[in-house]
């Protein structure tokens, strides 16, 4: 009897050696996959957040290459009275403060970003002849300010003296220069070279609405 007993406790404690195995076991994986599953979550978010705002650039970039490309992005840059010294048609500020259609260029913008709830800025950058810093920024459009996970692109245009205004004022670059009631917001860059008056660099930035 003393032996069957024995050999009873042993079975018992051997079975509850496998259990306390397999309950820590079940406890490790447990906290393994907890783990697992508090890693993946924050870095799939910022892998998405990446892909959208490449997305943003790549269309804001292809709106600024083909507005380049058909002359529309220039039309946009010297869209501009003189008189008043800002955008034709802006406001008081002299820029556009909302989506628009004030010309091909922005009605583009409008047409493509603003009705997928994307918000942009569009400033322009040209060379300062006189004083520091070398170079400007004029505004265009100005919806806001921009979030954390705004995007940027840009695509930089020549201008020649012979470059005429597309607002109501239609006088070259040359002669808006020369007059001493009207103005533009580049200088010439250099007066002995009739073929390069300015280079504008235009930024397009974006964000999620």
């Amino acid at each position: 009897m003393n032996r069957k007993h024995a050999a009873d406790d042993t079975d018992r404690g051997q079975a509850h050696t496998v259990e306390a195995f397999i309950a820590a076991l079940l406890l490790v994986s447990g906290l393994l996959f907890a783990m697992q599953a508090t890693a993946v979550t924050p870095l799939s978010a910022s892998t998405s957040n990446q892909h959208i705002e490449n997305q943003q650039r790549a269309l804001t970039g292809d709106l600024l290459s083909t507005a380049a490309e058909d002359g529309t992005l220039q039309e946009a840059v010297l869209y501009w009275n003189a008189s008043r010294e800002g955008f034709q048609d802006s406001p008081e500020s002299g820029y556009y403060t909302d989506s628009g259609s004030q010309n091909t260029f922005l009605s583009r913008l409008n047409d493509t970003l603003a009705e997928r709830r994307i918000a942009y800025n569009v400033r322009l950058r040209v060379h300062n002849t006189t004083g520091t810093p070398s170079r400007r920024t004029v505004s265009m459009v100005e919806m806001g300010r921009p979030s954390d996970n705004a995007v940027t692109a840009s695509r930089t245009l020549t201008l020649a003296d012979s470059a005429t205004l597309t607002g109501s004022d239609d006088r070259s670059l040359a002669e808006v220069e020369g007059a001493s009631d009207a103005s533009f917001y580049a200088p010439d860059a250099d007066p002995d070279n009739d073929l390069l008056y300015n280079r504008v660099e235009v930024r397009v930035t974006t964000w999620r609405m």
